[in-house]
């Protein structure tokens, strides 16, 4: 087969072709994003030059926004500190009553958010107002975790008194969030760190900063206390940071990033012995046996390649298919792969946005160039659609190389990369042959090979049957060097809580 021509997918949408009520709807949603520094609950300027946010399916201007320096890192820091005693002894009820009043609130700006997550990132609407429910969920789960926080109660087994263990919130947190996931990013991290009675400074990433601006207005909007929330945005990540993390005052660092950023962390957190929640990089395998519905695997890989532009560490990188059906599941999928539609999010009938920035394309393209040079074969896609915009065609290829990069590195683009297999052992020695292990994807009829898939692949989270496994109530995270920690579900709450043991000797 040959790769997509512009009749399969129209060249990227020119500047300013937006839908008719989009232009104004965007405008007026532009102007009420707050562009400053949030600390201590006011506004305020930045120190540095301006940040330009950009629309990555355009590349025209967005709007500009506070860049903040060491300076204002450091006063969000000391409103986090001096705000934490207070929030701390807040009863429980009240921290839920806000989280549940900014779940609401949400609910009813579902539609900005939405819209905002679409202009600033690039994904269709559709899938951003899946982000706003799932990110929702966060904040409607750790409110009614808030009031659930429990202890121990006990005697000692010498007989020597009771023993009691009771939860404490860690203290100020750093949280640094991603661009692929503006909002549930946020709130996965903000909503336990509340929940547990912990003050916060985030800062979200430099390329989709406005929504967790407009978010921190929603917040104070909810009734969350000044100096709770602290948000500083800056084009210095890492000099900005750094003085924050070996700051003794902090206490917690969340991170969600690649696995190298992560690294680089965890040696400066170490100073510190900093509490970390790391949720690093992924390379997660879809394994299809021979017994497979190839209906449901593919509709599965559809999910788990191509939500997001492929732009999720959760995203299918690896696909290992039984020799047996590789060919039909192939070609099933790249039938519904050209039936998608590339444009900007906001058009109707649009399911594949632009990456986020013209160096996630040059990425992408590299990737498909070096599997091609060693000997891949191009089935679709395989090209930049004419126009601006950072666009890149969904493409599929098979017969990819085990020292292909694309099977070693994390795509972060629409790009499905076919190897084969004949032997259950042999997928699971593909599956597990990554220094990552975020998620896997399995497809089978056999019950008793999907148990031992559980049990077999080096991940933290694996979809049987599924492309999607993400819920608010279900511990997010992996092993190896897809990172430390859980966030979501009964454990996410944890990892914002210190224990403390009393013993109460026996009369």
């Amino acid at each position: 087969m040959t790769s997509l021509t512009t009749e399969n997918h129209p060249p990227a949408p020119a500047a300013g072709e937006n839908t008719p009520a989009g232009t104004e709807r965007e405008a007026e949603l532009l102007a009420r994003v707050p562009v400053g520094l949030y600390i201590d609950g006011t506004w305020q300027p930045g120190s540095g030059e301006p940040i330009i946010v950009v629309d990555p399916a355009t590349g025209l201007e967005l709007t500009r926004i506070a860049n903040a320096d060491v300076a204002d890192g450091r006063r969000a820091l000391d409103a986090a500190v001096a705000a934490g005693p207070a929030w701390a002894a807040t009863a429980p009820r009240v921290r839920a009553e806000i989280l549940r009043r900014a779940f609401d609130l949400l609910q009813e700006r579902r539609e900005d958010f939405a819209l905002l997550m679409t202009i600033e990132m690039g994904k269709p609407l559709a899938e951003a107002r899946a982000e706003v429910g799932y990110g929702g969920e966060f904040l409607r789960w750790f409110s009614e975790e808030a009031v659930r926080i429990g202890g121990r109660y006990g005697q000692a087994p010498e007989g020597t008194g009771q023993m009691v263990v009771s939860q404490r919130p860690v203290g100020p947190c750093l949280l640094i969030t991603p661009w692929n996931f503006p909002l549930a990013m946020a709130t996965r991290k903000i909503a336990p760190a509340l929940a547990a009675g912990c003050t916060i400074v985030i800062k979200p990433a430099e390329l989709t900063p406005l929504t967790t601006l407009l978010f921190a207005q929603l917040l104070e909007d909810a009734g969350v206390p000044a100096g709770v929330v602290n948000v500083i945005t800056t084009s210095d990540s890492a000099t900005v940071a750094a003085p924050l993390i070996a700051d003794p005052r902090l206490r917690k660092l969340s991170f969600t990033g690649s696995t190298g950023v992560g690294r680089a962390l965890l040696r400066q957190a170490a100073e510190g012995v900093l509490r970390t929640s790391m949720e690093l990089g992924g390379n997660a395998p879809f394994l299809v046996f021979a017994d497979a519905d190839l209906d449901r695997a593919v509709d599965g890989a559809m999910l788990a390649k191509f939500r997001n532009i492929g732009q999720a560490c959760t995203a299918a990188n690896r696909f290992i298919v039984h020799a047996s059906v590789a060919a039909e599941f192939a070609r099933r999928l790249v039938a519904r792969v050209e039936d998608l539609r590339i444009g900007r999010g906001t058009e109707p009938g649009v399911t594949i946005g632009p990456l986020v920035n013209d160096a996630a394309v040059a990425n992408t393209e590299r990737l498909v160039r070096d599997a091609i040079d060693r000997g891949a074969t191009l089935l679709t896609g395989g090209f930049r659609p004419d126009g601006p915009g950072s666009f890149y065609a969904p493409t599929v290829l098979t017969d990819v190389a085990p020292d292909s990069d694309l099977l070693r590195q994390e795509i972060f683009g629409p790009v499905v990369g076919i190897v084969t297999f004949t032997e259950e052992d042999e997928a699971i020695r593909l599956a597990n042959d990554t220094e990552y292990g975020l998620i896997s994807y399995v497809f089978t009829e056999n019950i008793a090979r999907g148990q031992r898939m559980i049990a077999g692949l080096d991940t933290g989270m694996m979809g049987l049957n599924t492309g999607l496994v993400s819920n608010a109530a279900a511990p997010f995270g992996g092993v190896k060097q897809s990172g430390l920690g859980r966030e979501g579900g009964l454990e996410g709450i944890h990892e914002y809580l210190s224990p403390k043991y009393t013993l109460i000797p026996a009369s």
